[in-house]
């Protein structure tokens, strides 16, 4: 997609999803193109805080959490955004001024006076109380700018300064930037040069050559140098599965850290080092042995916590100078690192509670979200004749890819098939599901956290029963997504809200009532609200009532959190909120069945699934052909990797066409080709046409 097209596509995205969500343009285009920082691991998490006093010259827009939670360093954003398509470029002098205003609201933060001058319920007030009160700890400020127009070429950018005795640091995140994260999901690239940048070459040892396929080696690094590599590129360091999953887990492991303070001599021998990756690296050979001088888009798929630590430990001030890391450094052409990559991450985190595959867009969960999704038609509204689906977007840019090749007259259809509005991508689905699991504080803790603690609970659910991710389960997930949505446009239009905390309230305001409903032992009658394709009036009149109610717990945090974006995000938050006492309207009951009602359905899903699974197995099976199956059993025979039955199943699979496997053998015949596929065979089932 060409730049021009893509501006327009992201402008009429704005457009569109902020009518059909009741939001303002700006709070949605923040929404939408943080996403793309948040994927380049620009940012952890992107909280939205809007404040603007242009006769001071102060504005803020949004921050990076808590910097306790970022290696202390605060992270502030801000806007430039245009809905008008001729408004020309950005320019230095408008660049220069909008992060001036940005610096001003940082030195006000500091002032008192002017804090307590703030409403104290407002976000305004509770980021600069955040900022005041970690201002002592923050190592580091960085200014990010993020705007819908082309920065001029004559701006070379803004040198790193100074602000309040802190080291200040500035990035734009324009149109170009925009567009090139859109269209290449890979991040732009890490170049390190150890010789330039960090003290020199590292001895290094081969230890695997395989032409044509990778190399493989090891390294002994030292934890300054590596807490320096990460102190410029952060989590962008960290393969992105990897990094979504520790985004999921607090504690800094505190093995680590004591060592580091105690032991650090023996960090070497306690630790197990990182694994990682690269797609490029300079080695020159010296008297000595080969030294490693520079990587290209170097990645660490474990030992995250281990880099993590060492960082931190830099930053209290602690002495790493005698602190050294193992490194398993794998070699990865670019055009095979899409496919390679993921698969060391997978394997070096085999020991982890969770695979690091659970996380990954080819997950079977999502597959088979996504293959609802293009099949299940949502019933039509009263007085419309045309059936329409709603559009999983398992990977991103799915939505604009099947749409955009496509002419003027396939489009419109497409649009009537597919609405914008009917758009979720893997983030929303964690949203939608995790509020109604009593988990509001987790939604509310960013997409990327509420991803990574969703992904693990249902990677768990789908190896104990994958039968329950059934035609049924997905009606229910639409209706859940539609109640979400309904609620942020109840809450944007209620009389007592201001502006600000919307994510949060609609994520309490959900949960708070699914756990009334499971108190009173009794189920939302989802199917019902999937059929209407919207929710009643007896729920959205609950809703309203509940949200106000939830409302003043968030806007009434302790005394010793004062930042109201950052109260929602604690347990102690939802603890509160799921105990106020609520006068529940009588047409609640309207809207409810019994438990054992909601149980027999899910059983009668789960047979039908079950019934499904193996007829769609059998097809695949077919379809791929004996050739296919003879070579997947001669491979894994010759390894020795195959059981008794698998070997039976694949014999019969390689006779097609002249005998068929049943739809129980070839459910075998599939676990028996992931296996393989899993050891290395390479063989892939042909896709099938949508």
């Amino acid at each position: 997609m060409e730049i021009d097209e893509f501006a327009r596509e992201l402008l009429q995205d704005v457009l569109a999803d902020a009518d059909v969500d009741g939001q303002f343009r700006e709070d949605t285009f923040f929404d939408k193109a943080t996403e793309y920082l948040l994927e380049a691991g620009e940012l952890d998490i992107a909280d939205r805080v809007q404040y603007r006093s242009p006769s001071r010259g102060i504005r803020v827009d949004g921050y990076g959490g808590d910097p306790r939670d970022a290696s202390w360093t605060l992270s502030l954003i801000a806007l430039d955004f245009h809905a008008d398509p001729s408004s020309g470029r950005l320019i230095g002098s408008q660049m220069d001024r909008i992060f001036r205003r940005v610096s001003k609201f940082v030195l006000q933060a500091l002032d008192r006076r002017w804090r307590d001058a703030l409403e104290e319920t407002s976000p305004a007030f509770g980021l600069a109380d955040l900022i005041a009160l970690r201002w002592r700890k923050i190592t580091k400020v960085r200014l990010l700018l993020i705007s819908n127009r082309e920065l001029s070429e004559r701006v070379d950018g803004r040198p790193a300064g100074v602000l309040a005795e802190k080291p200040v640091t500035y990035s734009v995140w324009d149109l170009r930037r925009l567009h090139r994260a859109a269209s290449n999901p890979e991040p732009e690239a890490i170049e390190i040069d150890l010789v330039k940048d960090f003290g020199g070459p590292l001895p290094i040892l081969p230890a695997q050559k395989l032409e044509g396929d990778h190399d493989s080696y090891l390294a002994v690094i030292p934890g300054q140098v590596l807490s320096e590599i990460y102190d410029r590129w952060g989590a962008r360091l960290l393969e992105q599965n990897v990094r979504v999953f520790l985004q999921a887990r607090s504690k800094v492991n505190r093995g680590i850290r004591d060592t580091l303070v105690q032991e650090p001599k023996m960090f070497f021998a306690y630790n197990n080092g990182i694994t990682a990756t690269a797609e490029e690296v300079e080695i020159s050979r010296r008297r000595g042995g080969l030294t490693l001088r520079r990587l290209r888009n170097f990645q660490i798929v474990n030992g995250g916590q281990t880099t993590a630590s060492i960082h931190n430990a830099m930053r209290r001030n602690t002495d790493i100078s005698q602190t050294f890391v193992q490194m398993k450094l794998s070699v990865v052409n670019a055009d095979r690192a899409a496919k390679v990559v993921p698969k060391i991450s997978e394997y070096a985190n085999s020991q982890n509670r969770v695979a690091a595959s659970d996380f990954f867009a080819n997950h079977p969960f999502h597959v088979r979200v996504e293959g609802f999704s293009r099949g299940v038609y949502a019933p039509s509204p009263d007085g419309e004749f045309r059936q329409s689906k709603w559009f999983y977007e398992r990977a991103r840019g799915q939505y604009a890819d099947a749409r955009g090749y496509k002419t003027a007259a396939q489009r419109r259809r497409f649009d009537i098939e597919y609405p914008r509005r009917q758009r979720f991508t893997k983030t929303d689905l964690a949203k939608f599901l995790n509020v109604w699991e009593g988990r509001p504080h987790e939604v509310s803790r960013g997409a990327q956290k509420n991803f990574a603690a969703f992904a693990r609970r249902i990677g768990q659910a789908w190896k104990r029963t994958p039968n329950d991710f059934n035609e049924a389960w997905y009606r229910e997930t639409i209706a859940k997504a539609i109640v979400f949505r309904a609620t942020e446009r109840l809450v944007s239009a209620q009389p007592w809200y201001q502006g600000g905390f919307r994510a949060n309230i609609v994520a309490y305001t959900i949960a708070r009532i699914g756990h009334h409903v499971k108190q009173i032992d009794r189920a939302v009658d989802f199917q019902a609200i999937w059929r209407r394709q919207a929710p009643d009036q007896n729920l959205e009149h609950t809703i309203a009532i509940v949200a106000e109610r939830v409302n003043h717990v968030l806007i009434s945090p302790p005394e010793e959190m004062r930042n109201v974006t950052e109260w929602a995000k604690k347990e102690l938050c939802w603890d509160r909120a799921s105990k106020i006492a609520i006068q529940w309207p009588v047409e609640l009951a309207g809207i409810l069945i019994s438990v054992e009602e909601r149980r027999n359905a899910a059983l009668s899903a789960r047979r039908e699934q079950r019934q499904l699974n193996g007829m769609e197995a059998q097809i695949a099976v077919v379809r791929a052909g004996g050739y296919f199956w003879a070579n997947a059993l001669a491979w894994g025979r010759d390894r020795g990797l195959l059981t008794p039955t698998e070997m039976g199943v694949l014999n019969v699979a390689s006779r097609i066409p002249g005998r068929t496997p049943t739809d129980r053998q070839s459910l075998v015949v599939l676990s028996a080709l992931t296996k393989l596929q899993k050891r290395g065979y390479e063989g892939e089932l042909p896709r099938m046409h949508e």
